[in-house]
């Protein structure tokens, strides 16, 4: 295929009139009839090479000057006009004529080329039609694929079903055989508890029957002392008169110890002592100044009260955490100090809210753990004694929490018959008072009564005895250890009940032998007169035993004198 381009006219006015005057070196038709041979100026003139050396423009039409004038010439011969005419003829018919062969190369051309694009479309279909049935074919591959993969996928599901309902079918029969073992492991509690209440029916029966062979017996005995009535009436008279006299020295006695104690109030007083009632009265005033003041703010304000709810129970479970483990016990202690003195201190009413519950935990959690594991108050008293050592303010509260839930064990003191400002108790309060449990208003066994009071002051005494860095509030320094028992020896009251001998044994079991190298000669005296309450009788009165008579009292007392035996054992081998 041919390309051409036109020429750009030439700003030479010489070149534009030469190119007006060529033709291709031969003369036009207007010019062959006048025009003669031309000379080598002409051609000269003419060529291209002439033409191409103009290297210059005129500036207008105006200034280009006339071209010269030609030099005559010779006439051409007829000879030679015929054959410049035949020759001119024949340039004209060369320029004028179509070459066949041209033409066929410019159609084959033209066919090649629409063959080609023929043949490229055609190439095209046929590479999309191998790409489209390659594509089809991969997709039949993946989709079999694809088949095979989830054919094997629902065998191992199937596979796993079937594992799955085997390891069913043995955690089913482990439980069918758990609970048959459950189940006979209850029966026999429910046997040996039957046989327990028949031995106790048995034991009341034949009490009953004991009961009435004394009472039939007293009858018997009232009819003989009938008949002797009137010589004895002589003797019930002196008898009656010594009982008045006995009554009034008793009384004459509490009237000495009363002037001696309040003889004794300055000297009490300068040595930071103080009288079992008199510690009893301000454990009862600080418990009802804590509830009739922040208790009773918090729990009236609702925000308050959503606070110290929220305080309450991070508390609780950080008690239920300890374990014997040191690092336990001194994590625990740092989170409970943070939860009660945060950076930002808490208002004072929700900070003495939230040392009654903190309170309120330990107890409760000597209440139950110290009661099923000895063991477990120690780390609870280790607890206890270290935030005593920090926190302000909990020594009273602890102290009148531990009065509120045991009753006057911790004094240790006999509820009076009023309360501490002058009231008098009824039934009901006078019962919470003695640290009895109420339940459907039913007060609690003198068993569950036993053994939650001597669980919490397992930890009292723990505390007493437990190491500090610094001496804590007076009520739980160690010297209180001699005074709790001084006071319990000097209330034969106190002595003669079950709750006594046991919290006395626990006394005994924690800091017994420590007390025989603190207070040398004068424990073993205690102790001695201790052991003769336990065996002959308190102050040598037969009859009148450590605990008392009751089934509690009486396996206490054997404990007691185990252990006072233990302890005079162990001292003597030193």
């Amino acid at each position: 295929m041919r390309y051409g381009l036109p020429r750009s006219p030439s700003p030479s006015p010489v070149r534009r009139s030469s190119r007006r005057r060529s033709t291709f070196g031969l003369p036009s038709d207007s010019e062959s009839d006048f025009e003669g041979p031309s000379t080598e100026s002409d051609s000269e003139l003419s060529s291209p090479s002439s033409l191409s050396s103009d290297s210059f423009c005129y500036e207008s039409e105006s200034a280009v000057p006339p071209p010269p004038p030609r030099p005559k010439r010779e006439p051409r011969s007829p000879a030679e006009q015929r054959h410049v005419e035949d020759t001119v003829a024949a340039i004209r018919l060369r320029t004028r004529h179509h070459d066949p062969y041209e033409e066929w190369e410019k159609q084959t051309r033209k066919d090649a080329f629409h063959t080609a694009r023929r043949a490229q479309v055609q190439t095209r279909l046929e590479t999309q039609g191998r790409s489209t049935q390659r594509h089809t074919q991969e997709l039949q591959k993946l989709a079999a694929i694809h088949a095979q993969q989830v054919a094997e996928v629902q065998s191992q599901l199937a596979a796993l079903q079937v594992r799955q309902q085997a390891d069913v079918n043995t955690l089913v029969s482990s439980w069918q055989e758990q609970d048959k073992k459950f189940s006979d492991r209850i029966e026999g509690v429910i046997r040996v508890e039957e046989e327990k209440l028949r031995v106790k029916l048995e034991a009341e029966r034949k009490a009953r029957e004991e009961a009435e062979r004394k009472r039939k017996e007293e009858e018997e005995r009232r009819k003989a002392e009938e008949e002797k009535k009137r010589l004895e009436e002589e003797k019930a008279q002196k008898q009656r008169e010594a009982e008045a006299a006995a009554k009034r020295e008793d009384e004459e006695r509490e009237r000495l110890r009363r002037e001696k104690l309040d003889a004794e109030e300055q000297g009490r007083v300068q040595l930071g002592m103080s009288l079992a009632e008199e510690d009893w009265v301000h454990a009862r005033e600080t418990l009802k100044n804590l509830k009739a003041g922040s208790m009773k703010k918090v729990k009236g304000d609702k925000q308050l009260k959503s606070q110290w709810g929220a305080i309450r129970r991070q508390i609780t479970p950080k008690i239920g955490q300890l374990t014997h483990d040191i690092d336990s016990v001194m994590r625990i202690t740092q989170q409970i100090i943070d939860i009660i003195c945060p950076p930002s201190p808490l208002s004072q009413d929700i900070y003495f809210a939230a040392l009654s519950s903190l309170a309120k935990a330990i107890l409760l959690q000597a209440e139950t753990e110290v009661t099923a594991e000895k063991r477990s108050a120690i780390p609870l008293a280790m607890v206890a004694a270290k935030l005593l050592g920090t926190l302000v303010g909990f020594p009273d509260i602890f102290f009148a929490k531990l009065v509120q839930r045991s009753g006057g064990w911790p004094v240790p003191t006999a509820i009076p018959s009023t309360d501490s400002d002058g009231t008098v108790w009824d039934e009901e309060q006078r019962t919470k008072a003695m640290g009895y449990q109420i339940n459907e208003n039913q007060r609690e066994s003198l068993s569950d009564h036993v053994m939650r009071v001597s669980g919490m002051m397992r930890v009292y005494f723990l505390v007493l005895a437990a190491p500090v860095p610094q001496p804590l509030d007076k009520m739980f320094q160690l010297p209180r250890f001699w005074t709790y028992f001084a006071r319990m020896m000097g209330d034969e009251r106190l002595l003669e009940t079950a709750v006594a001998a046991e919290v006395l044994h626990a006394a005994l079991d924690v800091g017994g032998m420590e007390a025989k190298f603190i207070w040398g000669n004068q424990w073993v005296k205690l102790l001695e007169l201790l052991y003769e309450g336990a065996t002959a009788g308190i102050s040598g009165t037969a009859g009148k035993l450590l605990g008392g008579q009751t089934p509690e009292g009486k396996a206490a007392r054997v404990r007691v004198q185990l252990q006072i035996e233990r302890i005079m054992q162990a001292t003597s081998l030193r």
